[in-house]
């Protein structure tokens, strides 16, 4: 008897790998019916019988949550409503039409083998596709119908990974499942209720907030407001002086000279400092009373998770958390490297090193390297934490012809690999000790004994200072070549880097690994921040006002303790150890109760807005003539495009005018409310709007 498989990956290109890597490259491939994803088809074994597979994928998610539309009207809902108004999915891309697509391609199978990625995410899809399967399968509905569902297991698009799956698949996890089911309601709720009523109100009273959205998010407003922080410290900083002597000294064996570091550092007094430099004038010169030399180590990094590649490639490589996270996962879908969403920094414990790393021995930049480390012996990695999800990020083949950013992904990933089974960098520290007047100078030369990991990631390199001070001993007088006084400030702190956000994010539990790219995206994206040079998040008046006016109100809508606390009622539902309607309605009430106490104190913010934004009654030009008190609007022109009608303190929205043109239409009115005629053209569009 011969049994039908279907198995359904998360992407067509990860289903076209798995299918030619379990059919040993046997299978053929056709389009699907819904021109987005293929279908491959081939003859094997499953359970002990006879198949015949169809593998086939869908693009991401399948469903999106959403309200009914009577409530996504944002003039007749009420936003507080929104906490309690029924939700239901809806396809997330209809033209795709995947769940008629995926029912059609599993009409009469036995068997449903789930390929989606192996986090919360990828469980949660795999009830999607459940659902849009169930009806279709042969053994349906039924108290057996899990039975014949199966869950394949996989961190790496290679042979050895993807038929270790198929040898031991497992069963999808309901719990993760419904564990981002929560988050996504939680998100809905709790964003569209306060991003609603802020953009409405906001939008009804200032005219060049430069935003068409005015969002709120349980973590986007977090992560903004640690931008802001570090914005108010540099503009509340305020600068001190201080003063250092500099004292240069001749070496004994003259010719050479050196400036020994000052023990005692900065001074605020200039008077003592002074005082100090003429001492030291008045000595003349120096002694070294004191020369150590100690061994140091630099120790080589932990294995690879997603928030060190997100960190090291924004400051490093100047991408973004989402162009990183984009490129990783092409890498992954084609192959070059293991699963990038990981929050675990400990290889397994049967992880093959040696494998993977002679992978490595014919590449011209690093081969050489590799194929001394294997030589040498593989020293053991450094103990990372195992969070249970998926192995380190590694390299799974070599580079071959990639090139841009993702080939410079694919060499940190690779470097920082082979650097992890090195040693560390070792390297001598010399301290020599001089006394002048009283006062203490010292230099430091450092020497480098054994490179270890650095060969591989020579930017950590220990720097050598080995010329310095050659040859100090004990007893040594230095003649003092000058002495003086160099003025300088305190400064603030810098503004935030991208970097630095993503390590306060993980610290203070503010999204997950997979959420981190977009929480940042997000706040860029509606003006909240812009990003400067050296990836620095600059915040702008409108997250700067917004944040402050948080604070004024309930500064727990922007503490990451609130958010913090969410994220780890969510991890005990996706371990089975809280309930999915527990956890979910407790914090949907905690919100509403601070929803409604926004709504109430929002005209607090007021006196910060208008210290920063023109109210709509001053901005904007006089354009067209409102229906209803027949005087003229003013068309108010940064985002969003609307106009204004001061008398009757109403706003109407526009499309935007860098898409198109904006114009009256002669002087003809809407002959039933009397209201000018806007036309607007734009590309290959045109409409007339009335109102």
């Amino acid at each position: 008897m011969t049994v039908s498989v279907l198995m359904v990956a998360e992407k067509p290109m990860l289903a076209d790998s798995i299918a030619q890597i379990l059919s040993n490259g046997s299978a053929h491939k056709r389009k699907g019916w819904n021109n987005v994803c293929s279908v491959s088809e081939y003859i094997g074994r499953f359970q002990g019988k006879d198949a015949r597979f169809k593998v086939t994928s869908t693009c991401g998610h399948v469903m999106s949550l959403d309200f009914p539309p009577k409530f996504n009207n944002w003039d007749r809902t009420d936003p507080a409503e929104l906490y309690s108004a029924p939700v239901q999915k809806n396809e997330a891309n209809p033209n795709m039409k995947m769940c008629n697509y995926l029912a059609s391609e599993a009409k009469n199978i036995d068997y449903l083998v789930l390929w989606l990625d192996c986090d919360k995410e990828g469980e949660n899809i795999c009830f999607e596709v459940i659902d849009a399967c169930e009806a279709n399968l042969k053994q349906s509905c039924g108290p057996k119908f899990m039975d014949n569902v199966y869950r394949a297991h996989f961190s790496a698009i290679t042979d050895k990974d993807i038929k270790a799956a198929m040898n031991s698949l497992g069963r999808p996890d309901l719990n993760q499942s419904l564990s981002v089911d929560a988050r996504q309601e939680l998100d809905l709720r709790i964003g569209c209720s306060f991003t609603r009523f802020q953009t409405k109100y906001f939008h009804g009273k200032y005219g060049n907030l430069d935003s068409s959205c005015i969002s709120f998010g349980p973590c986007q407003t977090p992560t903004l407001a640690f931008c802001v922080k570090r914005h108010d410290q540099i503009t509340q900083f305020k600068p001190e002086q201080y003063w250092v002597v500099q004292a240069t000294y001749n070496l004994p064996n003259g010719g050479a000279e050196i400036r020994p570091e000052w023990s005692r550092g900065r001074i605020f007094d200039r008077e003592v400092a002074q005082l100090f430099c003429d001492r030291i004038k008045k000595a003349g010169k120096a002694e070294v009373y004191d020369v150590s030399t100690k061994e140091a180590r630099k120790e080589k990094p932990q294995a690879l998770n997603t928030v060190e590649l997100l960190r090291v490639a924004s400051s490093s490589l100047g991408l973004s958390p989402s162009s990183t996270m984009s490129v990783a996962e092409h890498l992954y879908t084609q192959g070059y490297i293991s699963y990038p969403r990981t929050e675990t920094t400990s290889y397994p414990s049967n992880f093959d090193l040696q494998g993977t790393l002679a992978q490595q021995t014919g590449d011209p930049r690093w081969g050489s390297i590799a194929r001394k480390v294997l030589a040498d012996g593989i020293k053991r990695p450094k103990s990372g934490e195992d969070k249970g999800d998926h192995p380190p990020i590694t390299p799974m083949k070599p580079r071959g012809g990639l090139s841009g950013d993702m080939l410079r992904i694919y060499e940190y990933v690779t470097q920082h690999f082979i650097a992890t089974l090195m040693g560390p960098c070792i390297y001598k520290v010399t301290t020599s000790k001089l006394s002048a007047a009283g006062e203490e100078f010292q230099v430091v030369d450092r020497l480098v004994v054994d490179p270890g990991f650095t060969a591989a990631m020579s930017w950590l390199s220990a720097d050598e200072e080995n010329l310095r001070a050659p040859n100090l001993r004990k007893g040594d007088v230095l003649m003092l070549k000058e002495s003086q006084l160099a003025v300088r400030e305190t400064s603030p702190p810098g503004y935030l880097t991208e970097s630095e956000l993503i390590t306060l994010m993980e610290k203070h539990g503010i999204g997950t690994d997979a959420s981190i790219p977009v929480h940042i995206n997000t706040i860029c994206v509606r003006n909240y921040v812009t990003v400067e040079s050296g990836r620095r998040l600059i915040p702008t008046p409108l997250g700067i006002s917004l944040i402050h006016g948080y604070w004024r109100i309930d500064g727990e809508l922007v503490l990451p303790t609130m958010r913090a606390e969410v994220e780890k009622q969510l991890t005990l539902i996706a371990k089975g150890e809280a309930d999915y309607f527990a956890v979910k309605n407790h914090a949907l009430e905690m919100f509403r109760q601070k929803f409604v106490y926004f709504v109430q104190n929002v005209p607090v913010i007021d006196s910060l807005f208008e210290a920063s934004f023109t109210t709509l009654a001053d901005a904007g030009k006089p354009f067209s003539k409102c229906g209803k008190c027949h005087r003229f609007m003013k068309l108010v022109e940064s985002r969003p495009i609307r106009l204004y009608c001061p008398t009757c303190r109403e706003t109407y929205n526009l499309p935007s005018s860098k898409d198109g043109q904006i114009r009256l239409h002669g002087d003809k009115k809407c002959p039933l409310d009397e209201f000018d005629l806007v036309y607007w053209q734009g590309k290959g569009q045109k409409f007339i709007r009335n109102f």
